[in-house]
């Protein structure tokens, strides 16, 4: 019998990270999901349907003593897809001259320090030939950029792809590491503006994760398993 697949997705409170650890939940896979203390609604909502498979785990990547825990508290796991779907933004045509220091440290720190400090304490919880994936954005193709707007956001998943470089270069030889983009979805963050919702491009993005086991090295694609400029 094929060994159960299993993530952990962190982020899955709401938005993508959720629709993602559904996905999985629903193809199957045994799921840790992480929440914040306070929020994780939706996902309590499916324990009752997933019991058996799903697991939730309280975790603010923006409080490193907690990453810890999650790292003392699975120790004895290991998962094929460790996942990190975190982010912030703010209003689309606010510039770098107008933003404040304080918001755009804050974006930063949660957008890059953040994700890429989950990233270095847990990576040891993805097994050997699994997937450790970020979510990224195509706005942080500096290639694809000719349009402007969204600026600080922009920059912060840009410094999120060279960070995923130099962790590739450093740690990614046991992995599939992926930066994924998975296109503009009508999320809380998203807006209601956005082009996709989360019902059209799920099964795609998920797709395109698990597609990744067994690559070695870093990708930046999009949600149809496509390379994405840098």
């Amino acid at each position: 019998m094929e060994k159960q697949k299993s993530a952990l997705i962190v982020g899955a409170s709401r938005g993508l990270g959720l629709a993602i650890a559904k996905e999985l939940l629903e193809r199957g896979w045994q799921v840790t999901g992480t929440v914040r203390s306070k929020s994780g609604a939706g996902l309590q909502a499916l324990i009752g349907q997933y019991k058996k498979r799903l697991e939730i785990k309280y975790l603010d990547i923006t409080l490193p003593e907690q990453i810890a825990a999650i790292k003392d508290n699975t120790i004895d796991e290991q998962f094929d897809v460790l996942f990190v779907s975190a982010g912030i933004t703010n209003e689309r045509y606010e510039t770098m001259g107008e933003v404040s220091a304080e918001k755009f440290i804050k974006i930063m720190i949660t957008n890059v320090l953040c994700v890429m400090r989950t990233v270095e304490q847990l990576r040891g919880k993805a097994r050997p030939g699994g997937t450790i994936g970020v979510m990224s954005s195509g706005q942080g193709s500096i290639g694809n950029n000719e349009t402007g707007e969204f600026e600080v956001y922009r920059a912060s998943k840009a410094a999120l792809n060279m960070a995923m470089r130099s962790f590739a270069t450093r740690r990614g030889e046991d992995y599939a590491l992926l930066l994924l983009a998975p296109g503009w979805v009508k999320t809380d963050m998203g807006g209601t503006c956005a082009t996709f919702t989360i019902d059209e491009v799920i099964t795609d993005i998920v797709d395109t994760i698990v597609v990744q086991e067994g690559r070695r090295g870093l990708r930046y694609l999009d949600r149809f398993d496509k390379t994405v400029r840098w």
